[in-house]
């Protein structure tokens, strides 16, 4: 596994990231969760990304983790970086969603409950506020680091106006933002625009979730959905069947490319958002060792080839 630093910080990351959002709730398998977090630190990935909201249902996530690293990987604590959030609906009331001060500490102080740590490496707020003064949200994340619950804090999901503020805030607090988590794959580039260049501006690190598109580019979707698979899931809120079609002939095309390239469509996928020397690291949502296995393999790998990335272009993809 091959470490990228995150800005101006003492901190690297792994290239690839696990992500624990829908592979850790209260149905998932045990036996599958703990060969996860095993085999993850075999291979190098030290760095596991949480939120409160994280399960199915909200909080199984956590507490899975939690009776994991408990049980198995107590004293690996230090070798890991953990990562969670909060700004998402948790409880009913006023207070149990959003970027509030109450709202963003209750959550933090719930979710190292769940957790059974006395701290976590990064806390993000999960999205932006409309309705709650910046000012406050961010107090919120530098009281998280003066408290001692979190070593550093992270901002998801915020526009590059809304990121600069925050930065800018938090830089006059010295509690600097490590890292800003926001969605970039092949399929959805909106972050190229102004996003990606102000945290290279800001000097933060990035990290980006969703870089298969929920297993979009990995192919299996092009001979139909799959049961059992996130599309076929009617819960799901980011993939389902017309999601899939809409967007079955970019993914073709680029099978097609990774074919004639004679890599995985995951790989270039992969390989393709890992040459942007702004991404600090790619979170990927493995539901089995196999998978993880196969994105961990990318690691390390030479850029993609002059030709791969001018059939992307060429193909109309980007």
């Amino acid at each position: 596994m091959q470490y990228r630093r995150c800005g101006r910080s003492g901190v690297l990351l792994p290239e690839i990231s696990l992500g624990l959002w829908h592979n850790f709730g209260a149905d998932a398998d045990s036996r599958v969760c703990r060969a996860l977090v095993a085999r993850s630190l075999d291979l190098g990935i030290c760095h596991f990304d949480l939120a409160d909201n994280y399960g199915p249902p909200p909080g199984s996530a956590e507490t899975r983790f939690g009776r994991l690293l408990q049980s198995d990987f107590a004293g690996h604590r230090d070798e890991m970086f953990i990562s969670t959030k909060a700004g998402h609906l948790m409880w009913p009331g006023p207070y149990g969603d959003w970027g509030s001060r109450k709202h963003l500490l209750a959550g933090l102080d719930q979710s190292l409950r769940r957790m059974k740590l006395d701290y976590v490496d990064v806390f993000y707020s999960h999205r932006p506020d409309p309705h709650t003064p910046l000012e406050e949200t961010v107090g919120a994340l530098v009281h998280a680091v003066r408290s001692g619950k979190a070593l550093y804090v992270g901002l998801s999901k915020y526009s590059s106006e809304e990121f600069t503020r925050a930065c800018e805030m938090l830089r006059e607090e010295k509690v600097p933002c490590l890292l800003h988590q926001f969605r970039y794959n092949l399929l959805e580039r909106e972050c190229e625009v102004s996003v990606l260049p102000e945290a290279e501006n800001q000097q933060t690190g990035t990290i980006a979730f969703s870089p298969l598109a929920q297993g979009q580019l990995t192919g299996k979707y092009l001979k139909g959905i799959p049961k059992h698979s996130r599309a076929a899931d009617v819960s799901s809120m980011f993939l389902d069947e017309e999601k899939v079609k809409e967007n079955s002939n970019r993914v073709a095309k680029l099978q097609k490319i990774a074919d004639e390239a004679g890599m995985p469509l995951a790989h270039l996928s992969l390989r393709w958002l890992l040459r942007r020397r702004e991404v600090s690291s790619v979170l990927i949502g493995a539901r089995t060792v196999q998978q993880l296995e196969e994105c961990a393999a990318v690691s390390g790998l030479p850029p993609l080839p002059k030709d791969v990335l001018n059939a992307i272009v060429a193909s109309s993809i980007v």
